[in-house]
């Protein structure tokens, strides 16, 4: 039997929800509970700051992008917890207009996949008596999604919280903490192009001060009794096919965007990963059968990607006779040039015609759906793709032959094709799932 679980939701972005989850995760964890984190929503970022304040691997859960079956098992990842957190996305409703696998993408969808209540965190600044009446709104948008409370964020002062309590009494809300503002408590930058948190030196500080905070100002005894037990639907996932038997891995500073799903699928399937750091300037070991190199940050080492010959030359070679798939970053590293924000121009692998740049800056952000002209690791040609996009680096020149039909959400096409050339192929989505 899978643990109790709560979902921590808001609004909006911006409301101080990462703070809540982080400071829960860490000062449960303090009292002595194993606690399981994950993150609805395509993100690799906040889940590995999940992953240092829990000290358990953070698993993300998407309903537009995967079925209930393989939600139903990602959710197994819980199992031996005490306790499961899920922190949402963007507003706790909020998702794109046209249904995917599961939903829309809202963190709504996971809460009432696996029976979860919500934590609903409310930014007060700016109000009193009124944040009620956006509490008693998301209690009645939809039957099968339970609020279990609110938790008060940008309380101003004592007269402030007893005005915003009264109104949560007048309309039923139960009112499990309320946090002050607290300029000490500074979260880490966490979107794209920023530090991660293996790289944050003062991350251990910042997650032990989250939790003194969260544990003085909010009732953990009350949070732990408003979580009802996970109860997934007895879905059968669909196989999630290996790229090869042993794959070579890109695993560094610059490589590092990897599902752990994708990763604990191919394992299961009696894969082998080889690990390898192209910044070290290593190659991929010659005896694998498949190159992976996942998305990440080469834009910000470009100059150190450059100068690996080693890598290149022995990325050129495995090439020859090997497939190789690079996911954004790792699609960009296989590009002839890249050229960084102060617009000078660094050698890539060559394996594509790619060339990329992220001097001038736009964000390419949202879901993806793929139906591919040509094979890819794992997957023949027209199979269908979920996935998700988001960088700021545009496309200079993309000469080869698109790898496949791509379009958003809503069903627009993209120009962001992917390429295939030789045994090469490239996307600049984050490959989630295959469609059913």
């Amino acid at each position: 039997m899978l643990p109790k679980g709560l979902l921590i939701s808001a609004p909006a972005s911006g409301t101080g929800k990462t703070t809540l989850m982080l400071g829960l995760c860490r000062a449960l964890s303090d009292q002595g509970l194993t606690v399981q984190p994950f993150k609805s929503g395509p993100d690799y970022i906040d889940p590995a700051f999940h992953t240092a304040a829990a000290g358990r691997t953070s698993v993300n859960l998407d309903s537009w992008a995967m079925g209930r079956g393989l939600m139903a098992d990602l959710v197994q990842a819980a199992e031996g917890a005490d306790i499961v957190l899920a922190e949402g996305s963007m507003g706790l409703f909020d998702g794109v207009a046209c249904p995917g696998e599961t939903g829309s993408g809202a963190s709504a969808d996971v809460a009432a996949l696996m029976g979860w209540p919500v934590v609903l965190v409310i930014d007060v600044s700016g109000q009193a008596q009124s944040a009620a009446a956006v509490a008693k709104g998301f209690t009645l948008m939809r039957p099968d999604v339970q609020v279990a409370g609110v938790v008060l964020n940008r309380v101003a002062s004592p007269r402030h919280d007893a005005l915003v309590r009264a109104g949560m009494a007048d309309a039923g809300i139960t009112v499990l903490g309320s946090l002050p503002r607290m300029k000490d408590i500074e979260m880490p930058e966490r979107h794209l192009g920023l530090v991660q948190a293996e790289e944050h030196s003062d991350l251990n500080r910042i997650l032990s001060a989250a939790a003194s905070f969260v544990a003085e100002h909010v009732d953990l005894n009350a949070i732990r009794a408003a979580a009802v037990q996970t109860q997934p639907p007895a879905i059968q996932p669909r196989p999630c096919p290996p790229p090869g038997q042993r794959i070579a891995l890109a695993r560094d500073a610059a490589f590092s965007f990897v599902y752990p799903h994708q990763l604990n699928a191919w394992r299961a399937a009696g894969a082998e990963i080889l690990p390898f750091s192209p910044l070290a300037d290593q190659a991929p070991d010659p005896s694998a059968d498949v190159c992976w190199l996942p998305g990440g940050y080469p834009e910000l080492h470009a100059g150190k990607i450059a100068a690996a010959q080693n890598f290149r030359s022995g990325l050129q070679a495995f090439a020859e006779t090997c497939p190789v798939h690079g996911e954004c970053g790792g699609y960009m590293a296989m590009g002839t040039a890249l050229i960084d924000k102060d617009g000078t121009r660094h050698q890539m692998a060559g394996l594509l015609g790619l060339v990329t740049s992220y001097e001038k800056r736009k964000m390419h952000l949202g879901y993806r759906l793929a139906d591919l002209h040509a094979p890819l690791p794992g997957y023949s040609a027209k199979a269908r793709l979920r996935g998700h996009e988001f960088h700021y680096s545009t496309i200079l020149e993309q000469p080869d032959a698109p790898l496949a039909h791509v379009t958003d959400a809503n069903g627009a096409d993209v120009p962001e094709t992917g390429s295939v050339k030789g045994h090469a192929t490239g996307t600049f989505f984050h490959m989630i799932s295959e469609a059913t």
